[in-house]
């Protein structure tokens, strides 16, 4: 069976379609995960969903220990993990509402616990590549698919954008305009808060992973349009999550069986340490990721 993760706002489990749905409560090697992860079947597809924030938004994006979430999903099997955050948008033709699948990242983050590796363990994964190329690709079409479907259904305009780089910003206030005008000068696409080490640690934990970013607003450079809000970015959202619900629906039936990735052994030859010299401490925290490689 296929095991597909989704990490993202707590209401992206009300799929159709979704049948029996448990939460399960994990304790990780590194602390707790967000919340409870609520498991369910849609179809041949077991999903994972993991509130990044947990219920009721309790944690500001610096305060998630993205560690604890990822290895959580190991720990279910998960293989797969798609990614649905809010973006800031910092090009004119992404406008609010529309759907951008990022395929790079720029990490302006401060302190977050961003690998599994140290106290102990050396490892230094590639991550030239960020996102599973062949996830993003099934993402994509299924975005294309829902927003033409909602488009004709409400006469709107929303737009999937293939590709993109996303540029996390540590938060949890809002970008200065100075700020914003420097990150459009390098040619990023969207900003947000939450992707980074998110991505890097999936890369780690050899889980394929992808992003669906709601764009939600202009950010702040944009001249003619309100600066960013929590009230423009939460009514964007609201209006989109069902969009969110049908991209997760329509790629979790269409991702398919196996991977033939490289991000299934991504941490093959990336672990410098002598598995003689590796702590019995570090050894026990990481089995789970890296026990097959250690001996």
């Amino acid at each position: 069976m296929r095991t597909i993760g989704v990490i993202g706002g707590s209401g992206l489990y009300e799929i159709e379609g979704l049948t029996s749905i448990e939460r399960v409560a994990l304790e990780t090697p590194f602390g707790a995960p967000s919340d409870e992860y609520l498991v369910g079947r849609l179809g041949d597809a077991k999903l994972v969903f993991l509130p990044r924030h947990g219920r009721g938004h309790r944690l500001a994006p610096h305060e998630i220990n993205y560690r604890a979430n990822v290895h959580g999903m190991k720990q279910l099997g998960v293989e797969w993990i798609i990614s649905v955050s809010a973006v800031g948008s910092m090009r004119e033709e992404i406008r609010p509402g529309d759907i951008v699948i990022a395929d790079q990242f720029v990490d302006r983050t401060k302190g977050r616990m961003a690998t599994f590796f140290g106290e102990g363990v050396v490892g230094h994964v590639g991550f030239a590549d960020p996102v599973c190329s062949g996830l993003a690709g099934v993402l994509h079409a299924a975005a294309v698919a829902a927003c033409t479907e909602k488009n004709a259904r409400e006469g709107t305009d929303t737009r999937a954008h293939e590709g993109g780089t996303y540029v996390v910003m540590e938060g949890p206030p809002f970008s200065t305009r100075a700020e914003s005008r420097i990150y459009r000068s390098w040619g990023v696409d969207v900003i947000g808060m939450t992707n980074l080490p998110e991505a890097k640690l999936a890369r780690e934990a050899e889980i394929c992973y992808a992003t669906v970013a709601l764009s939600t607003d202009y950010d702040c450079w944009h001249e003619t349009e309100e600066d960013v809000t929590v009230e423009t970015v939460l009514a964007t959202m609201r209006s989109n999550v069902a969009l969110a619900r049908d991209i997760i629906r329509r790629a979790a039936t269409a991702i398919p069986p196996g991977r033939a990735c490289a991000c299934p052994t991504a941490a093959k030859h990336a672990i410098m340490t002598d598995p003689a010299a590796v702590p019995p401490e570090a050894r026990e925290r990481l089995n789970l990721l890296y026990g097959k490689y250690l001996g």
